[in-house]
């Protein structure tokens, strides 16, 4: 089944070459289904890059979704223009009058800052509340789900020796959870960040349970027991040339990040990295759609 997005938005063109099914509004309105009506807080720098990582992977289900773009307005966006924001995205009082069956709260590179500092922080903390009554199921992404953690949990990142950078082997934990079916046993997933939160704050904490772990990068996957919220670490969305531009983009800046660990063959950056996750980034949103969403949302909201 589709996706439904504005006839207009860039990334329409690239799903489409990729054989996503996307479908216009206008058409969308003529099918006879309840549509999922799913919420994206975009809080990547390049949010049309963001888009297409993450509506390609939504539009990969048998259920209709409807998105919607939300943007932080105590914050200005120096890497998407004006146009584009005015054209496609959404203030939170734009929106928090409306219910929504799910919510994809993106990541941020902010992971130095302390969240009090961060300048959208009480924006974000509203909405974060806003969720919990008016949202099914909330999927975090990498600061997201820090900010995640630390809002709804109280648990506080800390700062890692060296930047998490590269494609690392996550085991799992909890095989017979709905986000993780069909998972293999052992799997691939991106990270790129400098901040963690301890496992063992996370695995002891009575709302929440770890679904997935990786001995290099720490805890992938996490959620609360209800389903509310899930918190994924890394970056399963990210196309197989996002940590390349990644790191080319910091030495370009004159930070000296390590190559990405298991990325490039042979640890050549002019070699092409190969694209590994994609299958299980498929398998994480279509069981969260299906069993955290779908599954659980009222046909008709109160």
């Amino acid at each position: 089944m589709p996706i439904r997005i504005p006839a207009q938005l860039p990334a329409k063109e690239i799903l489409e070459k990729e054989n996503i099914f996307v479908m216009e509004e206008e058409r969308a309105t003529m099918q006879d289904i309840r549509p999922l009506n799913i919420l994206i807080l975009n809080l990547m720098p390049e949010k049309e890059k963001a888009e297409a990582q993450l509506l390609r992977f939504l539009g990969n289900t048998p259920i209709q979704v409807n998105i919607s773009f939300l943007r932080m307005t105590t914050h200005n966006s120096k890497n998407t223009s004006k146009l584009h924001l005015d054209t496609f995205y959404q203030s939170f009082s734009e929106v928090n009058k409306k219910k929504f069956d799910g919510m994809i709260i993106t990541g941020s590179p902010v992971e130095l800052i302390p969240f009090e500092e961060v300048d959208y922080w009480k924006e974000l903390q509203d909405i974060m509340d806003w969720s919990q009554e008016n949202v099914t199921s909330t999927l975090h992404i990498c600061w997201g789900a820090q900010a995640a953690f630390y809002h709804h949990y109280g648990l506080n990142k800390y700062e890692l020796p060296k930047k998490c950078f590269g494609i690392y082997e996550h085991e799992v934990l909890l095989p017979n959870e709905n986000l993780v079916r069909g998972f293999d046993d052992h799997f691939l997933a991106p990270h790129s960040r400098y901040t963690d939160i301890e496992y063992e704050r996370i695995r002891n904490h009575p709302e929440l349970q770890v679904l997935a772990h990786s001995d290099q990068a720490g805890v992938f996957l996490a959620g609360s027991k209800d389903g509310k919220n899930i918190m994924a670490t890394g970056h399963l969305e990210y196309d197989a040339t996002t940590l390349a531009e990644e790191y080319q983009r910091d030495h370009e800046r004159g930070i000296k990040t390590q190559i990405p660990e298991n990325y490039f063959p042979d640890d050549d950056p002019e070699k092409a990295p190969l694209y590994r996750w994609k299958s299980h980034c498929s398998l994480l949103f279509s069981n969260w759609l299906n069993y955290y969403v779908y599954q659980a949302t009222p046909y008709e909201w109160d």
